[in-house]
């Protein structure tokens, strides 16, 4: 199981898929299972693999997108100013590495850069740069270079470039975009362990969650599940600032799930569900309510006539960046609930969900 994680993990981190442009993940998705169910995708992309069975349509789902950019110009110097895909913070930017994807399918590394501070005024120095004030720096010299020879066009799309990488702790591992390969990796990897099940499961890889939860609406309507495991890499909570005491996202303390944010609320029945069925198995589990943030069960929960959700989440520190950082442990206590959870939803166990009278 482990050997199995860390296979998918280095795989999906380092695959460059940003919103709207997913198609390295999906390519993942498919190929690893392939012989598991019927493949099928919506017509925004989102991808799916039913694996049959009888009995309520139960959906677990990661998205497939991260964080990244757009090539929103080029210069007639020949350096490329970008939009945001994405929610980032400008202080994760300066000096980072990127790679722009061009029609053709190559990639062509960057540099995210500004004016030097050498040049800048001391008040200027302390300014926060906004997005708008960076640029990519491909190393060519003209926009006619860029075009021509690099290939590079408007609109295509930059992914940070970060190799996944072991860290002195073990189990720790850095890289990028584990918002949400996390939550792909176990998607893909419940699908292999679940086998027979008293339902009919469905797993999933829906597109553009980071702009805007977009991709699961379509998702549900084409997929019409009677319940939704969202799989996800939430924002950890347990480094210099936080209050140690109150921290619910913490590497190292289990599965992380979710009981509120800011666009949705848990179906009470199936939170409390998984964790009794945490329980019951011996996951170490973390329960957590939001102040901000969201997931795919903002639209999910919403969609169709209603749809119970419940948010398993890898608490990823640094999410939004270059490095992120979590414990596989954390990962592989997720696998272990949401393949728990396939196994227990049964007819009588998802209509209980949303039982009202």
């Amino acid at each position: 199981m482990r050997d199995k994680a860390l296979s998918l993990l280095t795989e999906l981190t380092e695959a460059h898929s940003v919103p709207g442009h997913e198609e390295e993940v999906r390519a993942i998705f498919v190929d690893e299972l392939s012989e598991t169910g019927e493949l099928s995708t919506d017509g925004n992309g989102s991808v799916f693999c039913d694996c049959g069975g009888e009995g309520p349509r139960v959906l677990i789902a990661g998205h497939m997108d991260e964080v990244g950019f757009m090539v929103q110009n080029i210069t007639p110097e020949g350096f490329l100013r970008f939009v945001p895909l994405g929610g980032w913070w400008e202080h994760n930017l300066l000096a980072q590495r990127v790679e722009v994807r061009t029609k053709n399918g190559d990639k062509i590394v960057g540099v995210v850069a500004s004016m030097p501070p050498h040049f800048l005024t001391p008040a200027q120095r302390v300014q926060v740069i906004t997005i708008d004030q960076l640029f990519i720096d491909v190393g060519a010299s003209s926009r006619d270079e860029v075009i021509n020879d690099f290939g590079i066009s408007i609109g295509d799309p930059v992914a940070p470039v970060s190799a996944f990488t072991s860290m002195a702790k073990e189990d720790y591992y850095m890289a990028k975009a584990f918002d949400n390969r996390v939550g792909m990796a176990g998607a893909i990897h419940t699908g292999l362990l679940a086998g027979d099940t008293d339902n009919r499961l469905i797993l999933g890889g829906t597109v553009q969650e980071e702009v805007g939860l977009r991709g699961a609406k379509c998702a549900a309507n084409f997929i019409k599940p009677d319940a939704v495991v969202v799989l996800e890499g939430p924002p950890a909570d347990d480094t210099p600032g936080f209050n140690r005491m109150e921290c619910q996202g913490q590497l190292g303390g289990g599965v992380q799930i979710r009981m509120f944010d800011t666009s949705a609320i848990g179906n009470p029945r199936f939170a409390q569900l998984a964790v009794e069925t945490a329980q019951r198995e011996g996951i170490p589990h973390q329960v957590t309510v939001r102040r901000s943030g969201g997931t795919d069960a903002g639209s999910f929960h919403n969609a169709n006539e209603g749809i119970p959700c419940v948010v398993l989440g890898v608490p990823a520190r640094y999410i939004h960046s270059h490095n992120a950082i979590i414990d596989l442990n954390d990962h592989l206590h997720m696998v272990a609930l949401a393949t728990a959870l396939a196994r227990r939803l049964d007819e009588r166990t998802v209509v209980g969900l949303t039982s009202y009278l």
